[in-house]
């Protein structure tokens, strides 16, 4: 009976040691399909996105502690991709657009968020694989009116084309692999937009001339993106752009950096959160006439979501 209990125990253990080194073998093999994945983008078109609804409502009554009677908020985002190459040439084109509105009773609708953002370019490899040389071209509004709040009074400080910010730039890029890549160049015109129905706005947008729609700056230019799906079912996107005006205080960097995270709890079901960070050292605040200094905006929501 105690050689057959051992023999027993032995065979258990033998298959977990076999079980546990299967096991072991797989993860390393998964691992090492994950990273060739990412080394080198595919020929042809890599298209794909998300689109994310988030719905919230909430309400009180006789609420001791203080409440809003009733509110609603509404978020929409779509993210979309469309990367093209063939041979030796590499075009890319990615677009943003992000929508909300919140309603409370005591304060009524308000925007939250606002983004139209497009991101053209084309590469061509150079002997070095990994680099690029590149022409690229970036749009970024706003669908709505945007305001300044502060108590019951509401100042205009935006609207559609009311900045828009057209960016246009000849450079080198750095692409090892189809998760991150950074573009450097140092001769990029910007114009900064503001269209004649909102000129009044110009001057909050370091305008010198308001009588034009548009101002040019010239100067250096990078932008880095990464996009990569950092654990099973979550997706991470950050891009981060740097201009440094030649004409005007080259020393003040504007600073634009955007970063999406998105998680699927299920097949309809995701969580996405946003945060974004700007700084325009010639934007103003209209209800101080002072600087706007560093922007910040996060936004966490939960709803439906679908990948395509």
């Amino acid at each position: 009976m105690k050689k057959i209990l051992i023999t027993g125990v032995t065979l258990i253990m033998a298959y977990a040691v076999y079980a546990q080194d299967a096991d072991v073998q797989k993860m390393k093999n998964e691992t090492k399909r994950d990273v060739k994945k990412d080394e080198k983008q595919p020929e042809g078109w890599t298209k794909g996105g998300v689109f994310n609804l988030n719905l919230s409502q909430g309400a009180s009554r006789n609420w001791a502690a203080g409440a809003e009677k009733s509110s609603f908020s509404v978020n929409a985002l779509v993210s979309t991709f469309a990367y093209y190459k063939k041979g030796k040439n590499a075009w890319d084109n990615i677009l943003n657009l992000q929508y909300g509105l919140v309603n409370t009773t005591s304060l009524g609708t308000r925007k939250n968020d606002d983004r139209i953002d497009l991101l053209t370019r084309y590469g061509y490899q150079l002997k070095n694989p990994k680099w690029y040389a590149t022409a690229l071209g970036n749009v970024r509004t706003q669908f709505t009116d945007g305001f300044i709040y502060a108590e019951s009074t509401k100042t205009l400080n935006s609207s559609f084309f009311a900045p828009a910010y057209v960016l246009l730039s000849p450079g080198i890029m750095y692409k090892p692999n189809a998760t991150f890549d950074v573009f450097l160049s140092p001769v990029t015109g910007r114009w900064t937009v503001v269209n004649n129905s909102n000129k009044k706005l110009r001057s909050l947008y370091g305008f010198s001339d308001t009588t034009k729609a548009a101002q040019n700056e010239f100067g250096a230019f990078l932008t880095a993106n990464f996009k990569k799906e950092i654990l099973k079912n979550v997706n991470y996107t950050s891009r981060l752009d740097l201009f440094s005006n030649y004409k005007k205080q080259p020393q003040n960097i504007d600073v634009y950096w955007s970063n999406i995270i998105g998680m699927k709890v299920n097949k309809y079901i995701g969580v996405t959160y946003n945060l974004d960070l700007l700084y325009d050292h010639d934007v103003k605040n209209p209800k101080t006439g002072g600087l706007m200094g560093t922007q910040l905006k996060s936004l966490l929501g939960v709803g439906f979501t679908a990948t395509f």
